[in-house]
């Protein structure tokens, strides 16, 4: 009777787009065992390639590592560009937030390497700070559309106070110390929307009175 091989000690196939594979096998990694598990031999070995293959698709791990975090802030984009649109300034804004915070929630691999781990050097990765910046200019025509100007500075301090709000909301209902402080599902399910309205009405106080913004 033929002996039995067993299929983990078979040669795997080399994949047909190794670029692609290295990326994909980049991302495993960080999710899988942390930012600190990644580098190009480790990638190697785990495509069952030689070390030096996925050297010639990228010149370092800050090159495959920008790779990823470009396509994570890329994806964002996308995911804040669909969001349902709306003509007034305010609501679109407030859908904005909305697209963030469920982004942060579907995406959390990518949304912690994105805010939550330090980055390869931007000035030696100019494309993944194309991808970081676009999806930052998306959030700073939002608010430039509201103020009913171009962008300026006031702009750009909105915009970040903005995104720190949603930032911290996003940490915050993700943050396992949230168990700990038994709080009642009414306020959890409330403070979406009380964050946005109160967002509202510190970029607009002539809000105040108004209905707050759906979608919470």
């Amino acid at each position: 009777m033929a002996k039995k091989t067993d299929a983990r000690a078979r040669p795997r196939k080399r994949p047909a787009d190794l670029r692609e594979a290295c990326v994909e096998e980049a991302l495993a990694i960080v999710g899988e065992s942390g930012l600190e598990a990644l580098s190009l031999r480790e990638v190697a070995r785990r495509l069952h390639v030689s070390h030096q293959a996925p050297y010639k698709h990228f010149a370092s791990r800050d090159h495959i590592l920008a790779e990823v975090v470009g396509r994570a802030f890329a994806g964002f984009a996308r995911h804040l560009d669909a969001r349902p649109r709306s003509a007034d300034p305010m609501e679109d804004l407030a859908q904005l937030g909305l697209a963030y915070l469920g982004f942060a929630r579907t995406h959390p691999l990518h949304y912690r390497l994105m805010f939550g781990t330090p980055l390869p050097d931007p000035g030696r990765h100019p494309e993944m700070m194309k991808q970081a910046r676009h999806a930052f200019a998306i959030l700073l025509d939002g608010v430039a559309r509201l103020h009913g100007r171009p962008v300026d500075t006031l702009s750009e301090l909105d915009a970040l106070f903005v995104w720190a709000s949603m930032h911290g909301l996003a940490g915050i209902l993700q943050s396992h110390a949230l168990q700990t402080l038994d709080l009642q599902d009414s306020v959890l399910s409330a403070a979406i929307p009380h964050a946005l309205l109160k967002i509202r009405f510190a970029l607009d106080p002539d809000a105040r009175g108004r209905q707050a913004p759906p979608g919470g």
